[in-house]
């Protein structure tokens, strides 16, 4: 019925042909009805834990769960075939029932059942609770997940505020599934996350930021963060971002600051950008709430400081929630700068370099994204217009690597000691002289080669040296030009 990955078809086959059931179970069965690729693999079997592992070559058996870690090696595949990393590693769980649930997340303990509906009632969403038997071809689905995944539904198996408690991390797996397969949740479901909201106050922090970053990371997350409030959830996660809903901006917006960060964020994920970006457009304008001030003599609102505001929310934010310390150092400075732009006819390479100094080499582009989102998110029509192009012209600019003396793997002091020579403008000519050539053929820029240039150099008298120096300066000139026509060139500015 399905096509299953041999690497699949491996454990499921060795798991039968030694007597065993295998099924395979979760979200890999739903995602192959839907008929999209699975992230993951699950199997589920009436095996024990130790029977299967005395199956395989290569396991693992670290957990109270029953859950064995089958390490595919590949070795009955063809030569030329390679493990995908989703294929890696396949989980198989015995079919299991669980005690009462004592903190919200861990069942208080694990019992190994003969039966697989014993295992599929104790599942959390009845798309997910859909058996397959690869060896038959036949679907088990005791709670008509079928149904609810050709009506694309989200329902609890069971009654939805007893899986909540049993499981608290599923009030924010629902908003994910809806968001990334764009399924609705079912009255009765959604009715069960809001009573339950205040339950993932009970969650380490760190597995809400996995569910967080996930949601942040489909192809909607805007439709996932609006359904998050929506259910009361918000407020357990990120409840500064809710502060903007209904704050008015002033004329240059169309929306509150609520729905510009999260067209922002959408925007972002639209373009396929990494977490740290999704994360930063987010958060952009998270300070403009408490910097929002009347002002008289514009008529209009303000928000002076929310990038510095913003920046220390920011941080405060991803800390609490735990993110690696590079993710939190990066979007603070993406938030922190985010409103570097300014009059292009007053902007100066200085300033930009100020920029790239700022927020780093390796992050300034993505700042470039971050300022694209926030564009966008005020509702205008192009990403680039002409202004940011002239932006991205200067930092590329501003950051190539300068054709002159400092390029040279030798310097005024080594000249002066490669050559026997007192300090004077002769060794300025020399340093030059070298630079014509370098220019020339970049390959000359060695040290040994130049010490070697430098002394045949020295011999010539200080005019000829000059000459040559002012042909090294005329063609780096020459070259900087060229450079910069190409860099404008492709951005499309002057």
């Amino acid at each position: 019925m399905f096509k299953i990955p041999p690497e699949v078809s491996h454990v499921t086959e060795t798991l039968q042909g030694a007597g065993f059931q295998a099924f395979l179970v979760g979200g890999c069965v739903r995602d192959l009805i839907i008929g999209r690729e699975p992230k993951d693999w699950d199997i589920t079997t009436n095996a024990k834990p130790e029977e299967i592992q005395a199956l395989f070559v290569k396991t693992f058996y670290e957990n109270d769960y029953g859950t064995v870690g089958i390490v595919n090696e590949a070795s009955y595949l063809s030569a030329d075939r390679q493990v995908h990393e989703t294929l890696k590693i396949i989980e198989v769980t015995p079919f299991r029932l669980e005690g009462k649930y004592s903190d919200f997340r861990h069942p208080g303990s694990v019992i190994f059942s003969t039966k697989l509906e014993d295992d599929l009632k104790r599942r959390d969403f009845t798309i997910n609770a859909v058996a397959y038997d690869p060896r038959k071809g036949q679907l088990i689905d005791p709670y008509k997940g079928q149904v609810d995944i050709k009506d694309r539904v989200i329902k609890a198996v069971g009654n939805p505020q007893e899986r909540f408690k049993d499981d608290a991390l599923r009030l924010m797996r629902a908003v994910r599934l809806s968001t990334d397969l764009e399924f609705s949740i079912s009255k009765e479901t959604a009715d069960a996350i809001e009573a339950s909201a205040n339950l993932l106050s009970k969650i380490s922090v760190e597995r809400v930021k996995d569910e967080l970053s996930k949601i942040i990371m489909t192809g909607n997350p805007m439709q996932g963060i609006i359904l998050c409030h929506r259910l009361g959830l918000l407020e357990y996660i990120i409840p500064e971002v809710e502060e903007g809903i209904g704050l008015e901006q002033n004329g240059d917006h169309i929306y509150d600051i609520w729905e510009h960060n999260l067209r922002a964020l959408n925007h972002s994920a639209d373009r396929g950008w990494p977490l740290h970006v999704r994360l930063s457009a987010l958060l952009h304008d998270v300070g403009k709430p408490r910097t929002r001030v009347w002002s008289k003599e514009k008529d209009d609102w303000t928000f002076y400081g929310h990038d510095v505001v913003g920046g220390r929310m920011a941080d405060k934010i991803l800390t609490r929630l735990k993110y690696p310390s590079d993710i939190v150092e990066t979007v603070v400075k993406l938030v922190r700068y985010h409103l570097f732009f300014s009059d292009i006819d007053k902007i100066t390479l200085s300033a930009v370099r100020r920029i790239v100094k700022n927020v780093g080499p390796d992050n300034v582009w993505d700042l470039m994204k971050v300022r694209a989102c926030d564009r966008i998110g005020m509702g205008r029509p192009k990403e680039t217009p002409y202004r940011l192009r002239k932006y991205e012209s200067m930092i590329e600019e501003a950051m190539r690597s300068p054709v002159s003396v400092g390029m040279l793997k030798i310097d005024g002091q080594k000249i002066k000691e490669a050559a026997g020579l007192s300090p004077g403008p002769k060794i300025g000519f020399i340093l030059h002289a070298l630079l014509e050539e370098v220019l020339d053929d970049p390959g000359l820029n060695t040290e040994e080669y130049l010490n070697k240039k430098a002394r045949e150099l020295s011999l010539l008298s200080e005019s000829d040296l000059k000459t040559l120096g002012d042909k090294g300066k005329e063609a780096k000139i020459e070259l900087e030009e060229k450079e910069l026509g190409e860099i404008r060139k492709k951005y499309h500015v002057k």
